[in-house]
């Protein structure tokens, strides 16, 4: 069985929504991921505040982030274990980042370390 990480990426990171919105989002969320940890699926995963980071260029140039140049937002991720990628793009067709206008979840098979030689 192979890894992949579901990264979730948000349109807009500086749009704000209601505390109310948010704890929907959270439970809707934790409920996803608990049916993906029932299939012994679920290897691990986080969320990524938007405030504090800073990204690091070539030349050791260091910015504000993740907003400086784009407006797209990594939002978090999840690693889960499946047989091929169209497994994992189906785990990730159930994410509930894709309520969101002009949100996406990116799947992308995780090298094994003893491949990466």
């Amino acid at each position: 069985m192979k890894e992949f990480i579901l990264i979730f990426r948000h349109e807009d990171g500086h749009k704000v929504a209601s505390p109310e919105q948010i704890q929907i989002w959270m439970k809707q969320t934790m409920d996803w991921v608990g049916g993906i940890a029932a299939q012994n699926k679920f290897v691990e995963g986080n969320g990524l505040p938007f405030d504090d980071s800073r990204v690091v260029w070539h030349n050791n140039v260091v910015t504000n982030g993740p907003f400086g140049d784009i407006k797209e937002t990594i939002g978090g991720y999840i690693i889960v274990k499946a047989n091929s990628v169209d497994e994992a793009v189906e785990f990730a067709k159930g994410s509930p980042v894709l309520q969101g206008d002009g949100n996406s979840v990116e799947v992308r098979q995780i090298a094994q370390r003893d491949s990466i030689h």
